[in-house]
């Protein structure tokens, strides 16, 4: 395994879903609250119970979504930056 290469590859994927994650909330100041619930499993407001059957199935979809994606961009950087 050729750990330098392993490094500079999950560097640029960390940065990509940073910044992609970042200009998602600043563009869209909208979905803070359902990131919240959805994929943080709170709410604004303290007294609110947001872990139900339908919160923890629609995250584990949106995550299955997310991982995938980002397991995709992963193995892409890996196989096209440079070593």
């Amino acid at each position: 395994m050729d750990t330098k290469h392993l490094l500079k590859v999950a560097s640029a994927w960390i940065s990509i879903v940073y910044v992609i994650c970042f200009a998602g909330v600043a563009l869209f100041p909208g979905v803070r609250p359902g990131f919240m619930r959805y994929g943080l499993h709170m709410g604004i407001d303290i007294w609110q119970n947001t872990l139900t059957l339908g919160t923890f199935l629609s995250g584990l979809i949106i995550w299955n979504i997310i991982a995938l994606l980002a397991m995709w961009l992963f193995a892409f950087l890996y196989n096209n930056i440079g070593r």
